[in-house]
């Protein structure tokens, strides 16, 4: 059984009230729900974790490579500024999956650029909080 890192950054410990208009009703306890009914039955588990301290995010990305098998990313505000996260990344030898629950591309200009997905094995936006759970499937097809 592997084990999979889901990683939450800045502002997503407001999920659910947080511009329900763009982010919906949903909280990260609905997220955990989500990836461990998709991970479970593939024979893995879950460990979620949200921060808005982009050093807590990368000590994280860390201990994932002698915990994790798999990551499941969704750096926020990071996306976009954090070459420290990509760095951890780099670091991390098994699949990265990146998610953003909003259309990012349908936003500001300047969340059509990610760091993350210069290492990201795969992108997944705009699909709400089930992007998560399509993130942790691809994950458990990437591991076997």
């Amino acid at each position: 059984m592997a084990m999979i890192y889901v990683l939450n950054g800045p502002n997503l410990n407001l999920l659910g009230k947080r511009q329900p208009d763009i982010y919906g009703h949903d909280t990260l306890e609905d997220v955990e729900r989500l990836c461990r009914e998709v991970a479970g039955p593939a024979g893995h588990e879950i460990k979620l974790f949200q921060s808005n301290w982009e050093g807590q995010i990368v000590d994280w990305i860390h201990e994932a490579r002698e915990a994790a098998a798999g990551i499941v990313i969704n750096p926020a505000a990071l996306t976009h500024t954090s070459v420290a996260v990509l760095d951890a990344l780099n670091a991390f030898e098994g699949p990265v999956i990146e998610i953003h629950i909003s259309n990012v591309h349908k936003r500001e200009s300047f969340r059509h650029h990610s760091y993350v997905s210069l290492r990201a094995d795969g992108v997944i936006a705009g699909c709400g909080i089930e992007g998560y759970a399509l993130a942790t499937k691809r994950v458990c097809t990437l591991l076997g």
